[in-house]
């Protein structure tokens, strides 16, 4: 059987699979600490796993809209009114299998063959991924700890082109966990508006990422950028993963193109999911989300505390999502060869750079501090024998 050239042409998605291999010494016996995925251990707010249980009672469940139940649509909205004082029209909102799916449909009814993309490097894999799929050439900027590894105005326009036609921005972004600065991500949409092309915003770990000093949430693309296309998911913030259920907030002209391609892609979200996904927007389930997202602000500290007492550097603090990004090449190892070792000889799973790009692909490590504080603890432990020995040998 002929495979497709596409096919052959994507690269495995790391994460997964040093996730395969821990999951392999799991099954051996072996005790392996994962901090290689972003995968909250906490799990859905208890009113939506209880939502979930009253909607499995034997009713049918029936495709929904292509676009979403339209009360769940309208909940979406309303959080964005409500948590980061923008004005979203329901009928603007797709909700979709997971954001994966947002990025799809998105990047469907976005990107033509030979089309530019242009993607911080680093940057989420599955995201470039997408765009080449569909026929468009990335081009993958290189950043520095100086602009928190996310894209700027300048190094934008440095790459800018004449087949350029859309920017991907991931704020806060896998794996760095850092955000582009306010001011930085609407000169970013100015540019590329005034330039006539779309702007897509990652918006995953958005509701995750610090507050100011008067309390208040970042701010979403929406509240500078109207006309961008922003993308969501339920898998963070609210801690559903496995539910596979996202969004994302189009522009009104680019609703039926997405509803012709999510009736033919993915006919709808999962029904059972969009119902329980109601009641994450309740008071109840709200404040379960947001001591979560401060108890994930003081797993960072444990994690940043840790790494410098071992002596492996975070060129950038995080200030979104949950990821550090270390520097390694003190260690005298490449990214890879520091987790292949680490999770062999230490067993602890973490995600070399290369998943991420090629800039900082040899130097580079990710750690995902999803996981429990206990688990944060001991894998920072078995790090710190591990390096000891290194330094040793060497």
């Amino acid at each position: 059987m002929r495979v497709s050239r596409r096919a052959q042409a994507v690269a495995p998605f790391y994460a997964m699979e040093f996730a395969k291999q821990a999951a392999a010494l799991a099954a051996e016996g072996r005790d392996v600490v994962r901090l290689s995925l972003g995968e909250p251990d906490f799990g859905a707010p208890p009113a939506v796993v209880e939502a979930m249980r009253e909607v499995m009672d034997g009713r049918p469940m029936t495709y929904t809209a292509a676009l979403g139940l339209p009360a769940l649509r309208e909940a979406i909205a309303g959080f964005y009114g409500d948590r980061h004082g923008v004005e979203v029209d329901p009928g603007r909102v797709v909700v979709t299998a997971g954001a994966s799916a947002a990025l799809v449909l998105a990047t469907a009814a976005l990107v033509d063959p030979g089309d530019e993309v242009l993607i911080g490097d680093p940057s989420y894999p599955c995201n470039r991924q997408i765009v080449e799929s569909f026929g468009a050439d990335v081009t993958l900027v290189p950043t520095t700890a100086a602009t928190r590894f996310q894209l700027d105005t300048a190094a934008v326009r440095a790459h800018w082109t004449d087949r350029t036609r859309g920017l991907m921005v991931a704020t806060p972004s896998n794996p760095t966990g850092t955000s582009v600065p306010a001011a930085e991500l609407a000169a970013l949409c100015d540019l590329a508006r005034e330039r006539d092309a779309w702007r897509l915003v990652d918006e995953i770990y958005l509701d995750l990422g610090d507050h100011d000093e008067r309390g208040r949430p970042p701010r979403s693309a929406l509240s500078y950028d109207p006309g961008a296309v922003v993308v969501n998911s339920f898998s963070k913030y609210f801690g559903m993963t496995g539910w596979r259920l996202g969004w994302c907030v189009v522009p009104e002209p680019l609703v039926p193109a997405l509803e012709r391609l999510a009736q033919n892609y993915f006919l709808c979200a999962s029904a059972p999911a969009q119902h329980a996904a109601l009641a994450c927007f309740t008071p109840e389930s709200l404040a379960v989300c947001e001591a979560r997202r401060v108890e994930f602000g003081e797993r960072r500290a444990l994690v940043l505390d840790g790494l410098a007492r071992i002596g492996l550097p975070v060129p950038v603090p995080p200030d979104g999502a949950f990821y550090v990004y270390f520097d390694v090449a003190g260690t005298g190892l490449t990214s890879w060869q520091f987790c292949e070792r680490a999770l062999r000889e230490a067993q602890v799973a973490l995600t070399p750079g290369r998943d991420f790009g090629s800039h900082t692909a040899d130097t580079h490590v990710r750690l995902s501090y999803a996981a429990s504080a206990d688990d944060l603890r001991e894998g920072i432990a078995r790090l710190g024998k591990f390096l000891t020995a290194l330094r040793a040998s060497s």
